[in-house]
């Protein structure tokens, strides 16, 4: 029986490495996923995945899943979404009906929450849809469980306004306590 797994860290807790590892696990016993990203993310290049870990591999845009027949996904073990917070309620229901009418096992990675705290809409509806949720845990400077994703700028200032979707990496964002991320601390030397 097929389900839907929802996977979700702060920044910076690996789910890309994880969702690179579990394509690997799946390929090692001869076994076939199909690796998707939102096209919105183009931080790696077109049609690619790669975690700051240094494994990469290449993948299709979730336009082009939708795209594909029933016949045409029946050689994949499972479909794994890397990014998933950028996908619409909608997208998120097709991955349901992946799972429900084509028992396709499908493994969601993503952010939870944005900078501000908000729940992304693609992670709302993979937190009410998903059959099983996982959280990739990471810490925070201090040594507390990171549980918010902090942005901030050029001075080393944490955001708390903006645009929720603005690409980056360890560049722009942090994964920080509560205490901190309310506080602003980046921590010492920061």
């Amino acid at each position: 029986m097929a389900k839907l797994y929802f996977r979700y860290g702060v920044m910076g807790s690996s789910k890309t490495a994880n969702a690179l590892m579990v394509r690997y696990n799946y390929e090692e016993r001869g076994q076939d996923s199909l690796l998707v990203k939102p096209s919105v993310d183009q931080r790696d290049g077109a049609r690619f995945v790669a975690s700051r870990a240094g494994l990469s591999h290449p993948c299709i845009y979730f336009s082009e899943l939708r795209e594909m027949t029933g016949e045409e996904l029946k050689p994949y073990a499972c479909v794994i979404v890397d990014e998933a917070q950028f996908l619409s309620r909608e997208e998120v229901q097709y991955l349901t009906y992946l799972v429900d009418e084509l028992n396709v096992p499908v493994i969601c990675y993503g952010l939870r929450a944005d900078f501000k705290g908000e729940l992304f809409p693609g992670s709302q509806e993979l937190l009410a849809s998903a059959d099983i949720i996982e959280e990739i845990k990471t810490i925070c400077w201090c040594g507390k469980k990171a549980i918010c994703n902090a942005r901030f700028d050029e001075n080393g200032k944490v955001l708390k306004e903006g645009e929720q979707v603005v690409l980056g990496a360890n560049d722009r964002y942090i994964g920080l306590c509560r205490k901190h991320w309310k506080e602003g601390n980046l921590g010492p030397g920061k």
